[in-house]
């Protein structure tokens, strides 16, 4: 299992250490990830939205893709939010490849959304208050490459991402600089049904798990009451 920092603060000894790897900021759109050998896989695809529910999709890692699911499973017009993987070179990864090796893929998660109730914009908005964007190795407790933030962006959706982003930094309460990109989406994998609605299925051990990796404490301390 993966979290280390929520181990220590719970005493939980038995479970695994995540590997942590130090990353540098990447810039935004046209970030390639994985071996070169995999960079035309089906992993680097560019993300199609293939609904014709009236309903779309996005994409954001932030981090443990428990906490950022639930976080938009709360925003109305939210219809749901999948746990997955993206942004890598490896072709359907699985868990244990992301978290313990270097496959370049995100934890992340495809919120899909009914646009007459919540626009994109706004699910950007909302993304950047509930991440560190000032973290480029992880998330709050979680470090390495897999627990990197992000938006993934379509084409049609990059200028609405990118304002977004352009407007935050423009008016974040806090002195240090924004590290978290904006990429163009690829792939998503759907990760392991286990991960899926986790907060809900085993809410316990997600509310000590969030609560000793000290994410809303550190959300407090960059957005205070703007959150």
């Amino acid at each position: 299992m993966k979290y280390l920092s929520a181990i220590l603060t719970m005493g939980l000894a038995s479970l695994l250490v995540t590997a942590c790897s130090q990353t540098t900021p990447q810039a935004d759109i046209g970030y390639e990830t994985g071996p070169s050998a995999t960079v035309q896989s089906v992993a680097q695809r560019a993300y199609v939205d293939t609904r014709s529910d009236g309903l779309s999709t996005a994409i954001f890692a932030g981090g443990c893709f428990w906490c950022t699911e639930s976080d938009f499973e709360k925003i109305p017009g939210v219809v749901e939010a999948i746990s997955g993987y993206t942004g890598g070179g490896v072709d359907n990864p699985n868990y244990k490849q992301v978290s313990y090796t270097e496959t370049g893929h995100f934890e992340a998660v495809k919120v899909i959304f009914d646009p007459d109730k919540v626009s994109y914009r706004e699910l950007v908005d909302r993304f950047w208050m509930t991440i560190d964007p000032t973290d480029n190795r992880g998330q709050f407790c979680d470090k390495g490459s897999s627990y990197r933030s992000a938006v993934f962006a379509t084409p049609e959706q990059l200028a609405q991402a990118q304002a977004s982003k352009s407007e935050a930094v423009k008016n974040k309460p806090f002195s240090q600089d924004f590290v978290t990109p904006v990429l163009a989406a690829k792939t998503f994998y759907d990760a392991e049904d286990y991960h899926q609605d986790y907060y809900k299925t085993n809410s316990f051990h997600y509310k000590r798990y969030r609560n000793g990796c000290g994410r809303d404490r550190r959300l407090a301390q960059l957005w205070g009451t703007k959150r």
